[in-house]
């Protein structure tokens, strides 16, 4: 299992990686840097609340969480 700040860097670097491809292909279609950062800009807080509001939805939502047999099954992987 990775640790918290393995996570958290994994996290800010995917959010870099998307923003600047967001740009550039902002960038291709209206040939302003202007314009491709509001895009990018946009395009992450509007990713961030979406994301956000969907675990909140699926945190109410029981489904997979049972304590069941399948529940327990251990899928760690040997190092």
């Amino acid at each position: 299992m990775d640790s918290t700040i393995r996570l958290a860097t994994k996290a800010v670097t995917w959010q870099f990686a998307g923003f600047f491809s967001m740009m550039l292909i902002g960038f291709l279609f209206t040939g302003s840097v202007v314009a491709s950062g509001g895009i990018a800009l946009t395009g992450a807080v509007t990713g961030f609340i979406a994301y956000f509001l969907h675990e909140m939805a699926w945190s109410r939502i029981s489904w997979g969480r049972g304590t069941g047999p399948a529940a327990k099954i251990d899928i760690t992987v040997a190092e």
